[in-house]
């Protein structure tokens, strides 16, 4: 499935931890335990034709499984949910967000900020999954400096070594070059303040590398410590609340490599059913905090978010 970015603007016209409910729609879901705190943030949302994800002939079922959730019509709207994960001394951000050159509905993260009355000085750590535009771009501001200016970077070996590949933009699908120029001009830009991880990595301390590959070559997700529990950062390894989790198995046009996206969305959500760890997803709503339960053959997302 190929899908140009120009197509793309164009379809716009518990005990140790406790929930804290919004105060306003960009800072949105809240855990803390004391010590360390982690808040999802708002970067606005994506629109994007469903033939980006389900192809022109979606499987049978589909229409079904998108009513359920009160999905109509030919648009996704997904949110796009930055991390936040604050303690003593380090200001963790997952993921920095689309900027300002990607989608007009999404980069609204330093809104966000505001709410929270943090400063993009005061991040000491950025983390990325991937480096699809809507994670990447916001890494750059309106002037092409460096949004988070003292940072340290960190992202996955493998995941780095795809996107600076000059034979990567000639190797990918058509529909996604300009995802790939876009991520080799901003990856070149921090490769003086950047650390590469591998898998099953104490990256900083409390925060867990997990690889889960498929929706891009190196996709990372995060297991991070808080108080005596773990959340699990999965980004886009399960892209969406309703199709990935009802059919996971069902093959994704918005992943590169298809096959291997929905055998570690298989086991990412068993894995995450059964241990009952709470998970956030970039594109889930209401934050995209919540938990995987399983349902007859298919699973669940139970936000926790009212």
């Amino acid at each position: 499935m190929t899908f140009s970015r120009r197509q793309m603007i164009s379809s716009t016209s518990a005990a140790a931890m406790s929930l804290a409910l919004p105060t306003t729609t960009w800072a949105q879901s809240s855990l803390d335990s004391g010590e360390t705190r982690l808040d999802t943030l708002s970067d606005g949302n994506l629109v994007l034709p469903r033939s980006f994800s389900l192809g022109e002939t979606p499987p049978a079922g589909t229409d079904a499984i998108l009513a359920e959730y009160g999905i109509t019509g030919d648009a996704f709207t997904p949110d796009c949910n930055v991390t936040l994960l604050r303690t003593a001394d380090r200001t963790v951000l997952f993921d920095v967000g689309a900027g300002q050159e990607f989608m007009p509905t999404a980069g609204k993260v330093l809104d966000a900020f505001d709410a929270l009355g943090v400063d993009p000085y005061d991040v000491t750590d950025v983390v990325f999954t991937h480096a699809h535009p809507d994670h990447l771009w916001g890494v750059l501001d309106d002037f092409g400096d460096l949004m988070f200016p003292d940072a340290a970077y960190h992202i996955g070996r493998s995941e780095w070594d795809y996107w600076t590949d000059p034979n990567t933009v000639s190797t990918i699908d058509q529909g996604r070059v300009t995802f790939a120029v876009g991520a080799k001009n901003r990856l070149s830009q921090i490769s003086e303040q950047i650390t590469l991880f591998e898998d099953d990595q104490e990256i900083l301390p409390g925060v867990l590398s997990r690889l889960t590959p498929g929706h891009t070559p190196g996709h990372m997700s995060f297991e991070v410590q808080i108080g005596g529990e773990s959340v699990m950062i999965v980004g886009d390894s399960i892209v969406n609340h309703h199709i990935a989790f009802a059919q996971p198995t069902w093959l994704s046009g918005s992943d590169q490599d298809a096959p291997l996206a929905a055998e570690t969305r298989v086991s990412l959500l068993d894995q995450l059913s059964q241990s009952q760890m709470r998970l956030i997803g970039f594109h889930f709503p209401g934050g995209g905090l919540g938990r995987v339960e399983r349902r007859g053959d298919g699973y669940y997302f139970v936000g926790e978010q009212s």
